[in-house]
């Protein structure tokens, strides 16, 4: 996969699954040779100010961004706001509403692991956890690292070797924490038409991230949000196939909206993902597309 100057899909310390600083993304993103970048955490904006002020010292274009879950036709969806008023209230006091729904949610997840067979305790879960929350992520890195689960059958695929041991951590998330699956803790997320007026209001242009990940088996659904008003969609990211890819690009173009591209980088969490990586077939064209709505 060739590398994009541009990566508009990036997450810091302040998402739950994040690792490093806004500052440490800033300086690596300057290394791996970004020109345009955007910080897009999880229902938060607190990392823009701090990579803001690098960013301008190291002449690279940081994006004001969030990701933010919402929900449509029952499918959990992550929205990108690019654009947006980060220092408007509304992005803290919503960040703050999911948080206090995560930390009800993360002793069920608790008890739903080890009803899988272990014997998970909340002190392991908060040796990796500032907040409180524990994400799916945590709980893969606590089992695969305790000694007593090395022989685990259920690990054996997130294990060196195993057929899900590219990002361990997030597959074993994707496998059994997110919707549908047997740790699933249900969050009542805000509507997809909800999040787009919020971030429309405060400046920012909506876009979907990620829809080969959340529209499985659902591409339909696509030209339904489109006409509830989602604005753009992240036709190029590193879960796509090439297939995936182009499909969502000539959705794009066929429909008129924005298209963008991310590698929806961590760090540990998914550690196959690198800066850069998202899949673009011309970094030029997406750039032609950020002047157009704005954003650059």
């Amino acid at each position: 996969m060739k590398k994009s100057y541009i990566d508009l899909h990036m997450h810091s310390m302040y998402s739950d699954d994040g690792q490093f600083t806004p500052v440490q993304l800033v300086n690596m993103c300057h290394n791996e040779g970004i020109r345009i970048m955007a910080i897009a955490d999880h229902n938060w904006t607190k990392a823009i100010d701090e990579a803001g002020q690098r960013a301008a010292q190291l002449h690279i274009t940081l994006i004001p961004a969030v990701e933010i879950d919402c929900t449509y036709q029952g499918v959990n969806l992550h929205v990108l706001g690019y654009g947006i008023d980060y220092k408007n209230g509304d992005f803290d006091q919503l960040g703050e509403k999911i948080m206090a729904q995560e930390l009800a949610c993360s002793m069920k997840k608790i008890e739903l692991t080890n009803q899988l067979g272990f014997a998970v305790t909340k002190a392991q879960l908060d040796e990796l956890s500032e907040n409180g929350v524990y994400t799916g992520e945590m709980f893969a890195e606590v089992l695969l690292s305790d000694p007593r689960y090395l022989d685990h059958d259920l690990l054996k695929p997130y294990r060196p070797g195993g057929d899900r041991a590219d990002n361990p951590f997030v597959n074993f998330y994707w496998d059994y924490y997110a919707q549908g699956k047997p740790c699933y803790t249900e969050i009542q997320f805000p509507d997809l038409k909800e999040i787009i007026t919020l971030i429309n209001d405060h400046g920012g242009v909506a876009v979907l991230a990620h829809p080969g990940n959340n529209l499985k088996g659902r591409f339909e659904l696509f030209d339904e949000m489109v006409r509830l008003g989602l604005q753009g969609v992240e036709c190029f990211s590193s879960y796509h196939s090439q297939e995936v890819n182009e499909y969502f690009y000539h959705k794009a173009k066929e429909l008129h909206i924005l298209m963008t591209c991310g590698s929806d980088f961590h760090g540990k969490t998914k550690p196959a993902i690198q800066l850069g990586f998202n899949g673009c077939l011309d970094p030029q064209e997406i750039e032609e597309k950020l002047h157009k709505y704005h954003l650059i």
